[in-house]
């Protein structure tokens, strides 16, 4: 039997956390609830859930300082829900490490849907023949596929799957301007609608991870008025 994938819910909210618990087991997951960010801590360290679910107005720890947290410790896919509507609120989840945003209210099987893409995106690169290490640079930069992975100059870069699915899909093509708009395809599966340069946020951790000086790009370089483009030179 398969097992069933596992979510925690972090919001201090039993309203909310009763709907979202009870329409993501109609639909096969397994949930695990906390309704402040200590406690939220305290599930993700012992569970090692398959996906975070976590809300940004928390009592006690706040929902960024609980994600940054989480982020310094694992990939693991992290949908955040919350009442903040601006999008410097939105940018400001990415650069926390955020793999998807919704605000509410919101719907609940939007809520299920997005679920279901975030851990899909998170299994492809494992699943449909990412399988194997690709090194540029003279082995200074090395992505790891299976584990989802970048290592630069030895070092694990700690990039989220999100960041780590950006710069793996502008590997693949050096030479190829990605508009913002093609990134964010690469990271949500769909065309996104709204406003695409919230893929600078991403761009902007991927450089402090990746890149000797961020303010001179060479792994990822800007085209002015277009885009990015990956700037490593394959090994062998």
């Amino acid at each position: 039997m398969e097992k069933k994938k596992h979510v925690l819910i972090i919001d201090d909210e039993p309203k909310i956390v009763e709907v979202i618990k009870a329409y993501l087991e109609r639909d096969g997951w397994r949930t695990t609830i906390a309704y402040d960010g200590d406690t939220g801590l305290k599930y993700f360290q012992q569970d090692q859930p398959n996906l975070i679910i976590l809300d940004l107005m928390l009592a006690g720890m706040p929902g960024e300082e609980l994600c940054k947290r989480m982020r310094e410790r694992s990939t693991v896919p992290i949908i955040m829900i919350t009442s903040k509507s601006r999008e410097n609120d939105r940018i400001n989840g990415l650069y926390l490490g955020a793999d998807d945003y919704i605000v509410k209210p919101f719907s609940p099987n939007e809520l299920v849907a997005r679920a279901h893409a975030v851990f899909r995106r998170a299994a492809l690169y494992v699943d449909q023949g990412h399988g194997g290490k690709l090194s540029f640079n003279q082995g200074q930069l090395v992505f790891d596929h299976q584990k989802m992975k970048v290592i630069v100059k030895g070092k694990d870069a700690n990039l989220t799957k999100t960041e780590f699915k950006i710069l793996s899909a502008m590997s693949v093509a050096p030479e190829k301007v990605f508009t913002r708009a093609d990134l964010l395809y690469h990271v949500q599966g769909y065309r996104f609608i709204g406003d695409p340069r919230l893929i600078d946020a991403h761009i902007k951790n991927i450089r402090h991870k990746v890149e000797d000086n961020p303010r001179e790009a060479k792994v990822l370089v800007t085209v002015i008025g277009a885009g990015y483009k990956f700037g490593g030179s394959r090994d062998g």
